[in-house]
């Protein structure tokens, strides 16, 4: 018989290894699982040519978001050089960096900024504790992409406008059903435009 499969709170442990190998085998676990909680929702996404269009080119497309203990957060940022943190809205009450590794696999570390907060990943972590507390998924015209998800697939976004994110995008979430009676958040993200070169 195959061995059980390690649970997900094992792959945040090992995020934070001395180990760069472990570190770097967890990151692609825990971005696999991630990605696989969402992938039949965002296969129906994307089946609709207009929404599939809002994909950015040259780029990777999905980022999976961490909810981890205060201390935890700080041992994986310390273990992969202390990554810049990201600049964040002060009502979301979170401290986030980013870690991007081969062949697509990106992963955001979040915390909440405030012990015992009221911020969404404290509230996350309240109730579920450390865990993958949602998916990213990059589009080019973020109001264009809420739209077609209102008006085709008849979903109601977290925020009745996109709202400010980290390093100046724009986002906005929508709480879908998963799995097993489950729902998973999927955040739209939409980052600001780079000035062309002349």
């Amino acid at each position: 018989m195959p061995p059980p499969p390690e649970s997900i709170g094992s792959y945040i442990s090992k995020l934070a290894s001395v180990r760069a190998g472990e570190r770097e085998a967890a990151a692609r676990e825990l971005f696999r699982l991630g990605c696989a909680s969402v992938e039949p929702v965002l296969r129906k996404w994307f089946a609709d040519p207009e929404f599939r269009a809002l994909a950015p080119t040259g780029s990777a497309l999905l980022t999976v978001g961490l909810a981890v203990q205060h201390s935890t957060f700080e041992v994986i940022r310390e273990h992969f050089g202390q990554p810049p943190l990201a600049e964040t809205p002060p009502d979301l009450d979170v401290l986030e960096f980013e870690l991007a590794f081969p062949h697509g696999v990106r992963i955001d570390i979040l915390t909440a900024r405030t012990a015992g907060g009221d911020g969404p990943i404290a509230r996350f972590l309240a109730r579920f504790g450390e865990g993958i507390q949602q998916v990213e998924c990059d589009v080019r015209n973020i109001v264009r992409a809420t739209e077609i998800l209102r008006e085709r697939f008849e979903l109601q976004p977290v925020y009745p406008q996109a709202r400010e994110g980290a390093n100046q995008t724009r986002v906005n979430f929508f709480l879908v059903p998963a799995a097993e009676g489950r729902k998973v958040l999927i955040e739209l993200v939409e980052s600001p435009q780079k000035p062309r070169r002349s």
